[in-house]
């Protein structure tokens, strides 16, 4: 059947997109979402429960779904994995590092007038490091800090979604040994419906004897997957802006109707409907060539808790709200120039020898328009 020419799809401008800026703004969004219970204010606005910082979470998992898939079928297994952990870990154990032995610090001054017991008070810095080390979040407070904030004893509450992250790229690797994997999104599709149906029925970790983290593993796992389908589907038949339009209204229409499994179940659409926008969008010519939003992500919280510290959230939510945006969006500019930018760079091939072609589909697919 052949499509209209405005519903017709265009192949996905890999080199020539808005993926940055938008990463961008969902950091962005979390920072103001956590902004409301840092300094005491309330939880601010909701969405079915979920506050504006766990939808941004959801975007960033359905766009990562979409380039980790792309990135799992043009690269070798061993580089896929040296990449995904030289975009993720370095600057990840950097935060660790800076929170324990410079944010910490600072805090407990702040607060006590000195640095007495610091080296010695459980939870520890080293502790603190060490124990949050596989990316997998044990440890929250440090010693005596952060005891007289609204939000206290927790450092960086928006770093345990990396842990489920890394997950999701290694559900990724070991998929893309599978050649059905490679050649359908039947295999992807299948998982994503089957992860949907597991978070719907909220009790299954629970009677399986597992424990929290699977159940957020079940949390987020659908709209990673969501993204990796959208990457077969957008690979075959190309992205649409009145089709991307038209798939965020119903998203947004799905998760406002249906608790609880509605996001999950809307996913594909949002994945779809956002790859869409940033076909068309326009971003800074600055943010094409700085992917700051990682480095925004990891070190909005630590900054929110310190502006609380010195009196921002006396100012008012907004002046508080922009001085943690300045403040953040300056460090994770440091992390990317000093940190991200040359990690990424180390691992990078030399030349395209190292990269593999993706299979060329059967006669009979879905028509490339």
């Amino acid at each position: 059947m052949t499509l209209p020419p405005a519903l017709r799809g265009t192949p996905y401008p890999y080199r020539r997109n808005s993926l940055n800026l938008f990463r961008l703004i969902l950091a962005a969004l979390v920072l103001f979402a956590h902004s409301w219970y840092i300094a005491g204010q309330g939880t601010g606005p909701l969405i079915q429960g979920e506050n504006l910082g766990g939808w941004a979470v959801a975007g960033f998992f359905v766009l990562s779904g979409f380039l980790i898939t792309r990135s799992r079928l043009r690269t070798t297994p061993g580089d896929y994995l040296l990449h995904r952990v030289a975009r993720i870990y370095p600057a990840f154990v950097v935060v660790l590092v800076v929170t324990a032995f410079v944010f910490a610090p600072i805090a407990l001054f702040l607060e006590q007038g000195s640095l007495d017991g610091f080296l010695t008070t459980p939870v520890t810095p080293f502790q603190y490091v060490w124990g949050n080390i596989t990316l997998y979040i044990d440890h929250y407070d440090i010693g005596a800090t952060l005891q007289t904030v609204p939000y206290p004893g927790a450092w960086n509450g928006s770093l345990w979604t990396l842990f489920y992250e890394f997950v999701c790229y290694i559900v990724i690797w070991v998929l893309g040994f599978a050649a059905i994997f490679r050649r359908s999104p039947v295999v992807v599709a299948t998982l994503w419906v089957a992860s949907v149906a597991l978070w719907a029925f909220g009790s299954v970790p629970q009677r399986a004897g597992l424990d929290v983290s699977f159940d957020l593993l079940l949390r987020l796992l659908p709209f990673f997957l969501a993204g990796s389908l959208m990457y077969f589907v957008i690979e075959r038949a190309g992205v649409n802006r009145l089709l991307g339009l038209a798939a965020l209204a119903v998203a947004v229409a799905v998760i406002a109707l249906v608790p609880r499994w509605g996001g999950q179940a809307a996913a594909p659409l949002l994945a779809y409907g956002l790859l869409s926008l940033s076909t068309w969008v326009p971003q800074p010519a600055w943010v094409a060539r700085n992917d700051v939003s990682y480095g925004f992500y990891i070190y909005a919280w630590p900054v929110q808790q310190l502006t609380v510290l010195v009196g921002g959230a006396a100012l008012g939510m907004p002046v508080y709200i922009l001085v943690t945006i300045v403040v953040t969006f300056a460090l994770a500019w440091l992390s990317w120039i000093a940190i991200e930018r040359p990690a990424m760079l180390a691992v990078r091939p030399r030349d395209g020898d190292r990269l593999r072609p993706i299979p060329a589909e059967p006669p009979g697919d879905i028509q490339r328009a």
